[in-house]
C-alpha cells in the first residue's frame, strides 16, 4: 500500500520515520491541547498565506482556481509572534524561574512607555495599566504553567493570535545575555519559533484537509454523499458553494470583537516597541513565512464533512464564548474522526471499510446496565486496536533494525496513535472516566449541543431516528438497539442481545437542552434553533 499526500509529497526523512505521520499527516500529537488545535487552525486562517512562489493572499482559502491547480506545492503562512503583547499580558502569570532579567527589563520598558502615552485626569496611571494587564490576562488560553512566550490567548480576536515561541533558557544563560535587543541578533537565536511543541501542526492538518476536500470534483462528492446517506443539502454537496460560504463565514468569525480591543492589542505589540515585531516577523514586504505540513490525500471525505459542520456552526447565532468552545470541540472531533477513519481504511482496505469504518457505542453518562457499559468499553478498545494495527500496516515504511523499529512504534502508539485518540476524547468528555479502568463513550451537554448544531440544518428539524442515523453515518456513534447490534457485529462478527430501550437517556438529554419536540409518544423531532444565541 502506498499513501497519497496533500499538498505535496513529503521528503522530510526525519518526520517520515514516524508511522503516524505517514498515516495521518504532519501531525496530530498528544501534547497539543484542544484549545491549541483551534488556535493554530485560526492562525493559519487569519495569517497571510502563499502557495509555492505565488503572491500571498489574505482570504481564508485560496481561490477555487488556485485550489484546482494546486499540485505538489507547499503552503506557507506568516504568523505573528506578538512577543510584546505576550510579555505584557503573561509575565506576571508565568513561573518565576522563567523570567529572565532581559525579559523583566523589557517589561518595565513597555510599562514606562505605556505610562507616558496615557492621558487621564481622574485615574492613577498605574491603576489604568493594571486594568489593561488584567484585561489581556483574562484572555489567557492554553499553557498557564509554561514560560510566558509559550502561552496562548483565547482566539477571540485576530490581534490575539500568535505563533508558538519557545524560550531557549539554557542558551541565554550560557551566553550571559542581559539586554532585550541582544536576544534578536539572529532571528530565533534565543526565541525559537520552529519547534512546534505545543502548536504541533494539528491545526495545519485540519486546514489542509479542508483545502483538499474543496478541490474534489462535485460529482465525486455527490456520489459519496448518496452512497453513505450523510444528510447534506444540494448546496452543501457543491464544493464551490461551500468554498464561498465558508470563506465568508470564517473570514467574519472575529468581526464581533470590539475594535478597541484589537486596537489596544496592536498598540501594545507594535507601537510601544516597533523593533521587536520587525525582528521576529520581518518587515511588511518581507514577512517571515513558515511551511505548513501535509495531510493524507484520502482524508478529503472527513475533511468535507468538517467543512459542512463548520459552516453550519458558523450559521448559528452564538455568543463569543460559546462559539470558541464549540469550535474547539468540532476541531477535536475532526481529529478523532481522522484517526479512526484513516485507520479503518488501512486496516480493512479502501474497498472493505464501510464508512466510517467503526462503530462507537455511546452509553448514558450514568449507565447502570453492565451489557451496555461493557459494549461501550469494548468499542473503545477496538478503536485503539484498529489504530495500533494500522500503524503496523505493511505499507508503513519502518527501519529494518528491530530495536529502532520497536522504539519508533512505541512512541507512535503513545503520542500519535491510540493513546492520542483516548486522551483527546477524554479532554472533550467523549470518554470517561479520565483516570482508571472501564473507559467508555458518553456524551456531555457540550458535545450533544455540538452534534445537534452540526447535524441538524440551522433552523431545521429531523426525526429522532434520522438524527441518530446521521450521527452513525458521520462519526460511527451508535445509541439504540439496532445500532448497538451493528456495533457488536463490527466488534465480534455476531450480534449481541440488547434491551430495547437503550437510547431513552439521549431523548431525555435532548429534551432537557431544549432540542426535542414531541409529536406523539412514538415520534419526536430534534430541532436546531439557529437563533439560540439570542436570549
Amino acid at each position: 500500500m502506498s499513501f497519497r499526500y496533500f499538498p505535496f509529497q513529503p521528503a522530510d526523512e526525519k518526520a517520515m520515520k514516524n508511522p503516524a505521520i505517514q498515516l495521518f499527516g504532519n501531525r496530530l500529537f498528544s501534547d497539543q491541547t484542544v484549545s491549541e488545535f483551534l488556535v493554530e487552525f485560526l492562525l493559519v486562517i487569519f495569517s497571510p498565506k502563499r502557495i509555492g512562489d505565488c503572491e500571498p493572499f489574505e482570504t481564508v482559502f485560496p481561490t477555487l482556481k488556485q485550489i484546482g491547480y494546486w499540485d505538489n506545492e507547499k503552503l506557507e503562512y506568516a504568523p505573528k509572534a506578538r512577543l510584546n503583547l505576550k510579555l505584557f499580558s503573561f509575565i506576571g502569570a508565568s513561573r518565576l524561574d522563567s523570567r529572565h532579567q532581559a525579559h523583566r527589563n523589557h517589561y518595565k520598558t513597555l510599562l514606562e512607555r505605556l505610562r507616558q502615552r496615557i492621558r487621564t485626569n481622574s485615574r492613577d496611571k498605574d491603576d489604568v495599566i493594571r486594568t489593561i494587564e488584567n484585561l489581556f490576562l483574562g484572555f489567557q488560553g492554553a499553557g498557564s504553567g509554561r514560560t510566558w512566550c509559550a502561552q496562548s490567548f483565547l482566539p477571540v480576536s485576530p490581534s490575539l493570535l500568535a505563533g508558538e515561541t519557545i524560550w531557549k533558557e539554557k542558551k541565554a544563560e550560557r551566553d550571559e545575555v542581559s539586554e532585550w535587543s541582544d536576544l534578536f541578533e539572529v532571528r530565533s537565536s534565543y526565541f525559537d519559533m520552529n519547534q512546534h511543541l505545543f502548536l504541533a501542526r494539528g491545526g495545519e492538518v485540519l486546514y489542509l484537509q479542508l483545502c483538499n476536500a474543496l478541490r474534489q470534483p462535485a460529482e465525486q462528492i455527490v456520489q459519496w454523499c448518496h452512497e453513505n446517506n450523510l444528510g447534506l443539502s444540494n448546496d452543501e454537496k457543491d464544493p464551490a458553494w461551500v468554498h464561498a460560504e465558508l470563506n465568508t463565514a470564517l473570514g467574519s468569525l472575529m468581526s464581533h470583537c470590539p475594535a478597541t480591543l484589537n486596537g489596544l492589542a496592536e498598540f501594545i505589540d507594535t507601537e510601544l516597541d516597533p523593533d521587536t515585531p520587525q525582528k521576529t516577523d520581518g518587515p511588511e514586504g518581507d514577512r517571515r513565512f513558515v511551511s505548513a505540513g501535509w495531510c493524507n490525500g484520502d482524508s478529503w471525505q472527513e475533511g468535507y464533512l468538517f467543512a459542512v459542520e463548520l459552516l453550519r456552526l458558523m450559521k448559528t447565532n452564538l455568543d463569543v464564548v460559546d462559539r470558541i468552545y464549540l469550535l474547539e470541540c468540532v476541531c477535536a472531533m475532526q481529529a478523532l474522526r481522522t484517526l479512526s477513519v484513516q485507520s479503518a481504511r488501512v486496516s480493512m482496505g479502501e474497498g472493505n471499510a464501510n464508512w466510517p469504518g467503526c462503530r462507537l457505542v455511546v452509553s448514558a453518562p450514568e449507565e447502570k446496565r453492565p451489557v451496555i457499559r461493557r459494549l461501550s468499553q469494548q468499542s473503545l478498545k477496538a478503536v485503539e486496536k484498529m489504530i495500533f494495527q494500522a500503524l503496523r500496516n505493511p505499507g508503513i515504511q519502518l527501519p529494518e533494525d528491530p530495536k529502532e523499529r520497536d522504539n519508533i512504534l512505541k512512541q507512535a502508539d503513545k503520542s500519535y496513535g491510540g493513546k492520542l485518540f483516548v486522551g483527546l476524547a477524554k479532554r472533550i468528555g467523549l470518554v470517561v472516566p479520565k483516570r482508571g479502568a472501564g473507559a467508555r463513550f458518553i456524551l456531555n451537554e457540550q458535545l450533544l449541543r455540538l452534534l445537534v448544531l452540526t447535524t441538524v440544518p440551522p433552523g431545521g428539524r429531523l426525526t429522532f431516528d434520522t438524527f441518530k442515523e446521521l450521527l452513525e453515518n458521520r462519526y460511527g456513534l451508535v445509541f439504540d438497539a439496532n445500532g448497538l447490534g451493528r456495533a457488536s457485529l463490527w466488534l465480534s462478527g455476531r450480534e449481541t442481545y440488547l434491551p430495547p430501550d437503550t437510547d431513552g437517556w439521549l431523548q431525555e438529554m435532548l429534551e432537557a437542552a431544549g432540542f426535542l419536540i414531541h409529536l406523539s409518544d412514538s415520534c419526536a423531532l430534534v430541532h436546531n434553533p439557529a437563533d439560540m444565541g439570542e436570549e
